[in-house]
């Protein structure tokens, strides 16, 4: 049995729950609802179970630290799921948050409030920080350093931004990052539209 396909969000509360499950109808993918919350509470072995359980070749994960600074039990559940050889890491979409203090990572690109692909970090709002201003700050990040996920997408605050990505809308700015993702890794899917 061939493993996987698996897209980490880390964000996890109930407007991202919403908006990642519009976005794995939209486009034919399995979300495992139970893996999000504010914070993560189910353990990550129980998610890669869940995961490896799923009925879809490609999977949507959510982990929350619910602002903690520090690793808190979404960061401790991702970086099992990250470190599990028994599914296939395409890639992180790296939520910014108002969280300070924290290290932060360097995404490959991001995705701002108009659902455009920028360089570098953006925002809580979605809007692409000033030149210089290399990393995205987010409180359920920093565990990513220790990775080297294929691909490292940088977005707001899911379901948010100022209304732009509300579920209503069809969150139409994580349905890009995910397209993103899934397109530079070579994984079809079907746009239900």
């Amino acid at each position: 049995m061939s493993k996987k396909n698996v897209i980490v969000v880390t964000d996890g509360d109930e407007t991202a729950c919403e908006a990642v499950e519009t976005v794995g109808k939209k486009l034919g993918l399995r979300t495992i609802s139970k893996s999000s919350g504010n914070p993560t509470t189910m353990s990550g072995k129980r998610i890669v179970d869940l995961i490896k359980e799923a009925k879809s070749d490609t999977v949507l994960v959510m982990f929350d630290d619910q602002g903690n600074k520090n690793k808190g039990p979404g960061e401790e559940a991702m970086e099992i799921v990250l470190a599990s050889d028994e599914i296939k890491i395409l890639g992180i979409l790296a939520v910014a948050s108002g969280t300070k203090e924290v290290e932060g990572i360097k995404p490959d690109f991001s995705v701002d409030n108009n659902a455009k692909i920028v360089e570098g970090p953006v925002d809580k709002e979605g809007n692409s920080e000033i030149k210089g201003h290399l990393y995205l700050e987010g409180d359920t990040v920093d565990v990513i350093n220790k990775f080297k996920p294929p691909l490292l997408v940088g977005i707001g605050d899911i379901g948010k931004m100022n209304k732009e990505d509300k579920v209503g809308k069809g969150s139409p700015i994580t349905t890009k990052a995910i397209e993103e993702i899934l397109s530079r890794s070579g994984v079809s899917y079907e746009r239900d539209i």
